[in-house]
Formats: C-alpha cells, structure tokens, sequence
C-alpha cells in the first residue's frame, strides 16, 4: 500500500442541501446494492449505491434515491436498524435519527403507502450518537451533551439509563455479545457496560482530551479506536486502559474516528473545518503516514462501505466516496 497525495474523490453525487451526515447500510439488506442514508437540514434521504469495484457493468457509481422523508428539523446523527430487508414482501426500512431538536425518531417504510415514524423523548441536551443493537434490532442506545446515556426499546420507553461524569460522544453495541456496550466521554473515559447488571465492566483511559468520537472494530472486539485533541488513539483491551498506539493527526483538532467494517488495521479520522482544507484521512497501523488524504473543503459525516475499502463523506450538497487499496 502506498501512500497518496492529497485526493479528490474517487465518485461524487449531487444533493439539494448540505449533508450533515452520512451513513451506509451495516447490515446484510438482501438487496445486491449498498443503502445508504443521508440527512440534510430538514430531511433524511436513503439511496442505493453501485460501484464498479463490485460490479463490472457499472462504470462509476450507480446511485438512486429510493426515499426522502421529510425531517422539519436538522439530521445530526442516523443509525440503521438491521432488521431493514429490501428482499421482504413488502420490504422493510427502518432506521432512527437524532436532531437539532434534542429528540429521537425511528422511521419505519415499506417504500409504498406505510411511511411513519414515533418520536423519542427524553434528552436534555444535544444527541452525539445513537446506535441499534446490532443482533436483534430491538434497541437503541443514545448518548448525549447531558451526560447520560439510555437505551430505549422500539416503543419508546427507556430501559436503562446511566449517568456520565461527562457528555457522552460515542455509542457502540458488541457486533455480537448483545449485552455489552460501549459508551466514550468527552473526558477521556471510555466504558464498557453490562446491560444485564447496568454495570461498568472495564475502563480505557485517554491521555488527551477532549475526547470526541470513538468505535469498537467489528474484526476485532479488542481493538478500540478515538480522536482526542489533535491525536488518534487505539488501545488493546486485553493489554492495557491506556493507549497501545497514539498519533498526531489533525492540525485543527480531530473530529471523527471510524474503523473500516472489512480490516482491523484500516480507519479513517475527520477534523474540524480550519485553516487545513485536507481534514479527511485514511490511516493503516502497518504505515507511519496517512495513506489517503483527502481533500474536502467542508465535510460532514463518515462512514464506511460494508464490503469494500471506500469510505463516504457528506458536505456541502455532495456527498464524496474515496477508495483506497487494502
């Protein structure tokens, strides 16, 4: 793998507004194209996407908008639900936003006439993450400016509720132990809870703060990933609370940290809008500099295709694909 200059990305699609945040499909959908959602000040849209990487007829990207729902208020955060299936009679869409408005709204579609969804409330302040159990699809978990985070059932009851020392910044289930969750503090505390005993089980620490988005690696649960400050950090849970490896990264400060579905040594950081228009990189463990950087003038958002090493970012009315090599 070799490292890459500054890039622009690899395919673009128009949109009508700016993106404020991006997510692609997790989950097996039946359906041989990726969903991807993203939302906008006053909407969510969700698309299906084709690449040529995983098509051979397809010269590009293929995308298509399936739906817009109208929001009212800015989408700050989208999670997918895994019980979505394009392959049911009638298909299933349902995944759940947090907004502006400090509330939480779980959509369910049939892609025809059943177009609904129940608001969740509870939040006091801001929702910086939200999350469904990835196994069954029952729950959400949320963290907030608020200092908590609580876990909600598909009626919109809360079914647990813990208190932070801080605002929670990230919220990540176990891919496959359903009653472990991951909960990352804006103070440098990252916790593992046991949903059944409402207790923390473990600890990691940061050295840096703040501390403002982390994610479990779903190829390797005892790989934990953040940006604090300036840095990127990954710890071993096996080996220590504190950090294995830490690294500058971000002139401006970092904002997002996400690791690629498909490799345990891919990630890729975002930082805040600054002074530095390159504020997108993908990284590798085994290589000391980025080997992708992007070039974005303002981007929001992040996530990762589920099969393939190509990441999305969204912005100002475009959302932008890089592909790197693995």
């Amino acid at each position: 793998m070799k490292q890459d200059a500054i890039r622009n990305p690899a395919y673009t699609v128009d949109c009508e507004d700016f993106v404020h945040v991006v997510e692609f499909n997790p989950f097996e959908s039946g359906d041989s194209g990726n969903l991807i959602a993203y939302g906008g000040n006053n909407y969510v849209v969700i698309g299906i996407c084709t690449f040529q990487e995983e098509e051979a007829d397809v010269e590009g990207i293929q995308y298509k908008t399936l739906r817009t729902f109208h929001h009212g208020v800015r989408v700050d955060g989208i999670a997918w639900s895994p019980e979505t299936r394009l392959d049911s009679l009638p298909p299933v869409l349902k995944f759940c936003t947090s907004a502006s408005d400090l509330k939480i709204r779980l959509f369910t579609s049939d892609l025809q006439d059943k177009n609904e969804y129940k608001v969740l409330e509870g939040h006091s302040d801001f929702i910086n993450s939200l999350a469904f159990d990835p196994r069954e699809g029952q729950e959400i978990a949320s963290v907030s400016d608020d200092h908590t985070c609580r876990i909600w059932n598909l009626e919109g009851r809360q079914t647990a509720h813990f208190v932070l020392h801080s605002p929670g910044m990230s919220v990540c289930w176990h891919p496959e132990e359903n009653f472990k969750l991951m909960v990352a503090e804006k103070n440098g505390t990252i916790r593992f809870y046991d949903l059944v005993t409402h207790q923390a089980i473990l600890s990691l620490e940061s050295e840096q703060i703040p501390l403002m988005s982390a994610h479990w690696c779903l190829k390797n649960t005892f790989k934990v990933g953040a940006v604090a400050g300036n840095d990127w950090l990954i710890w071993d849970i096996t080996r220590s609370s504190y950090p294995q490896e830490t690294r500058p990264v971000h002139m401006d400060r970092a904002c997002l940290f996400r690791w690629s579905t498909i490799s345990e040594s891919l990630f890729a950081t975002t930082g805040y809008p600054g002074k530095m228009s390159s504020q997108f990189q993908i990284h590798h463990l085994g290589h000391p500099q980025p080997v992708l950087t992007g070039s974005v003038a303002v981007g929001s958002g992040l996530s990762w295709h589920r099969t393939l090493p190509l990441c999305a970012m969204g912005g100002d009315r475009k959302l932008s694909f890089w592909v790197t090599e693995v």
